[in-house]
């Protein structure tokens, strides 16, 4: 399946990680392009993070000790800072 990501957006990808064994509990997504940007969902394993770095994408893999607002609230400050 693919989702598209709107240009200058975040989306998180909690939902979308299928994988027990996926050493991530989440998934942040940026695209700072000026174009719209399909990805595929859902995530099976590491290599999509950087299949999707490729594209133009900021991927930020959220572990069980980070702090998903933390992260989140610093994307979205960078994000509104390149515009």
């Amino acid at each position: 399946m693919k989702m598209v990501i709107r240009p200058h957006h975040m989306i998180s990808l909690g939902g979308y990680i299928v994988e027990l064994e996926f050493p991530y509990r989440n998934i942040i997504v940026v695209n700072p392009t000026d174009e719209h940007i399909k990805i595929e969902v859902p995530v099976f394993d590491e290599d999509w993070i950087e299949e999707h770095r490729e594209l133009g994408l900021r991927i930020i893999p959220v572990r069980d000790e980070d702090n998903y607002l933390s992260l989140w609230r610093r994307e979205k400050a960078l994000l509104e800072a390149s515009d």
